[in-house]
């Protein structure tokens, strides 16, 4: 089955972010999107908006921006987007929005599915684990002007996935249970049969036997449905990083963006000069991703072959130091700088935990907490000034 690489230029950006909307009153999961939709539908050019779309659930509407060279436009791309659907749902007057890997309380069984084939089918197919992918992510595509690079960079990603984990972890709870784990998405949505990890292939002659195995058995319809973590998006000509669980501020959009962006662009050039990128033991990566998903920002993680370890948040420092002159040519030496703040101020996770426990457990106030986040009330404002001043 031959899968055609389309043309992209080179460590191009664009981000997806997915955005959750809430009951104002009393924080649970609203199946408003559709209304939402319908509205912003109804006021763009051709009776479609471009950019902003459904996803599988209807509380959600997922923010897509165009391509671009830099993260920061990128991310104000996405805050364009999110204002026109904070306007439709302050209209609304009941609702507010939020991101975050998952939902703190609300249940799978009150949700309602969009009414599309594909999704009636997954959730036909997987029944319980489909019913309760009430997950929401950030994904990062990175142009590959060379299709034989892309597994290359994703197998070299792969030694990154737990970096980029913990940073981003922001689903403690589920279901209202703290579940003592900073990304609890990561591990629920591993269970989907074509989520979690990628397989080790050599090459793009692999990857498409790879995918016509899975078509010929009626696993999927086309390679859209492999959900790996990290994967190659045949249609766009990218890299896509998948893994990162939903944040709450554009400061943390764009130093995800920034560290993924960069990443691929060292790896690229490293394979442009003759080198090697590090490739680790599939073992390694499996554990790698539990002991981000358990521990957050606390996890050490093993850095190399050899089984070295070390604290995640100590490699993302060091990390950063590295990528400073690619940031400085791609133009985000700014919302790299930002991984740092995160470091200092710690993860969502641990913001979420730390209002559960200062109200005593209700978990309404870490959905208030989470609101007032994503209209840029208190941190995400500071994050962004603290970089400025760096």
């Amino acid at each position: 089955m031959p899968i055609e690489f389309a043309r992209s230029a080179r460590s191009t950006v664009g981000i997806e972010w997915e955005i959750a909307i809430v009951d104002r009153a009393t924080g649970e999961l609203a199946s408003v999107g559709d209304r939402v939709l319908d509205v912003l539908h109804e006021r763009s050019a051709g009776g479609r908006h471009p950019s902003i779309t459904e996803e599988m659930l209807t509380n959600t509407v997922e923010l897509v921006s165009g391509v671009h060279e830099r993260v920061a436009d990128a991310v104000a791309d996405l805050q364009g987007q999110l204002d026109e659907v904070r306007a439709v749902v302050d209209e609304l007057g009941e609702y507010e929005l939020i991101c975050s890997g998952s939902h703190p309380f609300s249940q799978w069984y009150d949700q309602h599915l969009t009414d599309k084939p594909r999704y009636h089918k997954l959730v036909e197919r997987t029944r319980w684990w489909g019913r309760n992918m009430m997950i929401w992510g950030v994904h990062v595509h990175v142009g590959i002007e060379d299709r034989d690079k892309a597994l290359p960079i994703l197998d070299g990603l792969l030694a990154y996935l737990p970096h980029l984990q913990a940073l981003s972890a922001s689903s403690p709870f589920w279901a209202g249970v703290d579940t003592g784990y900073a990304s609890n998405r990561a591990l629920m949505f591993q269970q989907l049969p074509t989520a979690g990890l990628p397989y080790a292939l050599p090459d793009w002659a692999a990857y498409e036997r790879y995918v016509d195995d899975l078509v010929r058995t009626g696993v999927i319809e086309d390679y859209s449905e492999v959900r790996w973590d990290i994967r190659p998006s045949a249609k766009w000509g990218t890299v896509e990083v998948r893994v990162c669980d939903g944040v709450s501020t554009a400061a943390e959009l764009a130093a995800i963006g920034a560290l993924v962006q960069c990443l691929v662009e060292w790896m690229s050039t490293r394979l442009d000069e003759g080198g090697t990128l590090t490739v680790l033991q599939p073992w390694y990566v499996r554990e790698n991703k539990w002991r981000a998903a358990r521990y957050g920002l606390d996890a050490e993680v093993i850095t190399d072959v050899a089984g070295t370890e070390r604290l995640v948040s100590d490699d993302l420092r060091d990390l950063v130091t590295t990528l400073v002159p690619i940031a400085e040519r791609l133009g985000c030496a700014r919302e790299l700088q930002l991984v740092r703040v995160m470091l200092d101020q710690g993860g969502s996770y641990r913001r979420q935990l730390q209002v559960a426990e200062a109200n005593g457990g209700d978990l309404s106030a870490v959905v208030a907490h989470l609101a007032r986040e994503l209209r840029g009330d208190g941190r995400g404002q500071r994050a962004d000034a603290a970089a400025s001043a760096r």
